[in-house]
């Protein structure tokens, strides 16, 4: 008879989690703080400058979120592979996702070119922030191919339980980053345009070594590496609902800049300052939600119910910790962010006092992130979508009502309070019950 396995500890439950969280915290972050480096140097060349960036770091985000699944998809389907024990099958299926990163792309990036000025004017900005964005998406394009390879690379090292080396690669080449946007900003004066060529560089280069990584070790495992259409399409199939869920996000944050955007310069370049912090914020809070999608992944691909239940009770715990301690740091250290990112005194006054609300959002945000992450380990991305959707219907009423009020910023944050709220009631009514609980490959 074989003997019962003794019941785990919270202690060893939490060290599993923050196993994966604490490297995941750390090169989440660095992605966002690159993102405020860029609004703090281009937000010296001027007010202009500061809301182009507003527009095509919105534009960029869509672009990379709706493409996410690329990271998110792999993650869980390598971490379940991974649990039942088919290694082998696990890194197959990360470099077909990788493969389909590069044609996506390539793809984007193309139509991206073709319709950049169409695309800009949907903002209704004015000419000088028009041209300000312009500047930056041509250069930024180029760059999308790399940016989805980080993405997936970064997935099917994630599915594999190893969240250290995105770390290492992810922060080395962020520091690069910041040296390369200065250099050109302000020792070549290439202006906008110099950052957006520094972020090339950097993303170029880490996709560079990120794709090394995940190649050399299917070879050790004696994966042949080629291109396998049917892989391909199997990864972008898995990912549909994913980018439908991702496209509710990406829409959300889409409709409060087109209601910033017509609130004048003032506004939108603090929405965009605004928009950065929110960003750090979120990845910040993200990385418990990470861990979630790789041992959540990896417990049910071992058929493993009842761990599956603790450390899901486990993480929205610590998503809630870590959403209150975040937007405590946040609304105490708003007097060190005003002179940082604008020289202009009406954006500072205005981003101080929508920062309160960015603070106060955020313990219901460290929630929602972490059941976003055990539904997306647990495959469950139907269900995302439609809640998504939900959400987002939600949220559309408020925000139209602060653009017709003219309430101004500061309630056009607090409408989107109501949109993480219409978020948590979803995920939390899904996750009570056991349907998204499916075992094995």
């Amino acid at each position: 008879m074989t003997p019962p396995v003794p019941a785990r500890s919270a202690r060893s439950i939490d060290r599993e989690i923050f196993a994966l969280a604490v490297p995941a915290f750390a090169t989440l972050v660095s992605e966002p703080a690159l993102l405020l480096a860029d609004s703090a140097i281009i937000g010296h060349l001027g007010t202009t400058q500061l809301a182009g960036l507003g527009i095509a770091g919105n534009l960029l985000g869509i672009l990379t979120g709706l493409s996410i699944f690329l990271a998110y998809g792999t993650t869980g389907t390598v971490a379940r592979r991974l649990g039942a024990g088919d290694l082998r099958s696990a890194l197959a299926g990360g470099i077909d996702g990788m493969a389909l990163a590069v044609l996506l792309g390539a793809a984007l990036g193309a139509v991206l070119q073709l319709l950049l000025p169409y695309v800009i004017s949907w903002y209704g900005a004015g000419p000088e922030v028009s041209a300000a964005a312009t500047s930056y998406l041509r250069v930024a394009a180029w760059g999308l191919p790399s940016v989805l390879v980080m993405l997936a690379a970064t997935g099917v090292l994630r599915g594999l339980q190893d969240t250290r080396t995105p770390l290492i690669i992810a922060v080395t080449c962020n520091l690069l980053n910041i040296v390369l946007n200065i250099t050109f900003v302000y020792g070549l004066h290439f202006g906008i345009a110099g950052s957006a060529t520094g972020s090339l560089i950097a993303q170029t280069a880490s996709a560079a070594v990120l794709s090394a990584v995940v190649i050399r070790g299917a070879r050790r495992n004696h994966v042949h590496i080629s291109f396998h259409p049917r892989g391909v399409l199997a990864a972008a199939r898995s990912g549909v609902w994913l980018v439908l869920r991702t496209a509710t996000l990406q829409l959300g944050i889409t409709i409060t800049t087109a209601v910033a955007a017509g609130l004048g310069a003032v506004g939108l370049a603090t929405h965009q300052v605004t928009n950065s912090l929110w960003t750090f914020l979120t990845f910040a809070l993200d990385a418990i939600a990470i861990a979630a999608q790789a041992v959540i992944g990896r417990y049910l691909g071992a058929g493993d119910r009842p761990m599956v239940r603790r450390l899901t009770n486990r993480m929205i715990g610590w998503g809630l910790v870590s959403g209150v301690a975040f937007g405590l740091i946040m609304a105490v250290a708003r007097p060190l962010y005003d002179q940082l990112f604008s020289p202009d005194p009406a954006v500072q006054s205005l981003l101080s006092q929508v920062l309160l609300v960015v603070a106060a959002i955020a313990p219901f945000a460290g929630v929602v992130f972490v059941l976003d992450g055990v539904l997306i380990g647990a495959g469950d991305g139907r269900y995302l979508a439609l809640a998504g959707l939900i959400a987002v219907s939600c949220f559309l009423p408020l925000a139209l009502t602060v653009r017709s009020l003219d309430a101004g910023l500061v309630w056009l944050w607090v409408a989107y309070g109501g949109y993480i709220l219409a978020r948590l009631a979803t995920l939390l009514a899904r996750s009570r019950g056991t349907g998204w609980m499916r075992t094995g490959m």
